[in-house]
């Protein structure tokens, strides 16, 4: 690795040591959203720079798993791509896809005189994945242009440079069958994608490899070739509960501090710790930080003084943190 890619990891892994809260702004779907960095996190941030690996993050739903890939982007002023994963994802997806089924229509619309090779040039039926965007954004944005088959433009920052590199969210990967993270483990390895009907190779050694986060949910267990070649995170909460409530607590002062107030929050906290430990009891997912966000952003509209928000808090928390099912007596 060339002296100049090292000098920029060193830069980013100084801006890391940095940050601790950070405003995020809109990008794509994603509201405006405050991220706090943790010792933890960025320590594996810093490693995953230094070490050339991917990361990996366990953790329950809404414990801000996504988001931390979207503010090491911005923390780095690099590049954000992220591609969510289904059960249909293959790993050439994260490439390239391919839209077979406009191409057999263009086929069959073909006239005596038309320039068959042209109207069927494979180029015209590509949309570039994560992965090419990330490794060159150019030749992306190229066959972007070309073709008539464009899923999405992922958003640069200003005064953004191929040599500035880029931030690449796999999430959920746990959704998809096991060949897709097998099938990554060349592309993360080499730092490069082959380009068949372009007959060429984008990224390369000589190119300064993107920081890749992955996200799992533990719906479904990942290969161990996969996970030894990843860094891995594990953003569970706290199992007692006076550490979560404290943290829940704390997480709502950042995100509401102006609109509910400590008691306010702390009772919230209480509630879902409570209703936490009874969807464990019935063995399904309980009810996380994402849930104690959404009843507090609700409680900053239906309500404005204390005593209002607290009433509130009584008659809506079954629905936002009672996510299990209520037997009836007959």
């Amino acid at each position: 690795m060339n002296a100049g890619i090292l000098q920029k990891i060193s830069a980013d892994i100084a801006k890391l040591d940095a940050v601790s809260q950070l405003n995020l702004p809109q990008y794509g779907s994603w509201p405006e959203s405050i991220h706090q960095f943790d010792e933890k996190s960025i320590n594996v941030l810093k490693t995953a720079l230094a070490a050339r690996r991917p990361v990996l993050l366990r953790g329950d739903p809404g414990t801000g798993k996504s988001q931390l890939a979207h503010a090491a982007a911005v923390v780095l002023e690099r590049l954000f791509v992220y591609e969510v994963v289904n059960a249909h994802t293959e790993g050439q997806d994260l490439l390239w896809k391919f839209d077979a089924v406009s191409r057999l229509a263009e086929a069959q619309t073909i006239k005596p005189g038309d320039d068959k090779k042209a109207l069927l040039d494979t180029k015209r039926f590509i949309s570039p994945g994560v992965l090419w965007w990330a490794l060159d954004w150019k030749a992306a944005h190229d066959i972007y242009q070309e073709s008539h088959y464009q899923l999405s433009l992922p958003e640069k920052p200003t005064g953004w440079e191929q040599s500035h590199g880029s931030v690449i969210l796999i999430d959920e990967i746990d959704k998809a069958n096991a060949e897709l993270p097998n099938s990554l483990l060349e592309i993360l390895g080499n730092n490069a994608i082959e380009i068949p009907w372009l007959r060429t190779t984008i990224g390369g050694k000589n190119n300064l490899p993107p920081l890749v986060i992955i996200t799992t949910n533990e719906e479904r267990e990942l290969p161990s070739a996969f996970v030894r070649r990843c860094l891995v995170l594990n953003l569970d909460l706290p199992k007692d509960d006076k550490v979560l409530i404290e943290l829940l607590t704390e997480r709502g002062k950042l995100h509401f501090g102006a609109q509910c107030s400590p008691d306010v929050r702390l009772k919230a906290a209480e509630q879902l710790a409570k209703d936490r430990a009874v969807a464990k009891e019935k063995g399904i997912t309980p009810p996380g930080q994402a849930e104690y966000l959404d009843i507090l952003r609700a409680l900053s509209v239906l309500a404005r003084t204390d005593e209002e928000q607290l009433k509130m808090l009584d008659k809506i928390s079954e629905f936002a943190l009672r996510k299990y099912p209520v037997m009836h007596d007959k």
